[in-house]
């Protein structure tokens, strides 16, 4: 994951915006608990992971502020795409798509029609391929005072 922030991510924002995105990306435990989280390994190493979520928090790590362990409606609100890093190495290989299909499968099986997530400009190129659309563009607060990018993307699953 810090390879992949730090890596990914110093294409689009300055050194201080990169340093800032720590504070609001990471890992949620509350994936692995809630068995949606998933690891790619390739070539004897972690090349990718990502998952999926019930819960209402769109975005952030376990060390983040303002997360909402709620459960959503299937019914009438969105799966939560969360949590997609790619190593380095591994980059334009697959892997992250192959995440994200498996999220999208395992959230339509549990009756959401439709996922969001909050992208960063260096995940949104991947997401938009995948069919996702803009929803909105916002910023996320971090305690430096830089406002980390990110874009509300989502996308109607297959037979919804």
């Amino acid at each position: 994951m810090e390879q992949a922030i730090g890596i990914h991510l110093a294409a689009y924002l300055p050194p201080e915006g990169v340093a800032a995105s720590f504070e609001i990306m990471g890992l949620d435990t509350q994936l692995i608990e809630d068995g949606t989280y998933f690891v790619v390994e390739a070539e004897g190493q972690i090349a990718g992971c990502g998952g999926w979520s019930r819960r209402a928090t769109l975005f952030g790590g376990d060390h983040s502020a303002g997360r909402d362990s709620g459960l959503v409606d299937p019914a009438t609100e969105p799966a939560r795409i969360r949590a997609m890093y790619t190593h380095p190495d591994f980059a334009r290989r697959g892997v992250g798509k192959l995440i994200l299909e498996t999220c999208e499968a395992a959230a339509a099986a549990e009756g959401f029609g439709r996922c969001e997530m909050a992208a960063t400009l260096s995940g949104e190129p991947l997401y938009r391929a995948a069919g996702y659309k803009t929803i909105e563009p916002f910023e996320a607060d971090t305690s430096t005072g830089f406002k980390v990018p990110l874009i509300r993307m989502g996308k109607a699953l297959a037979g919804a």
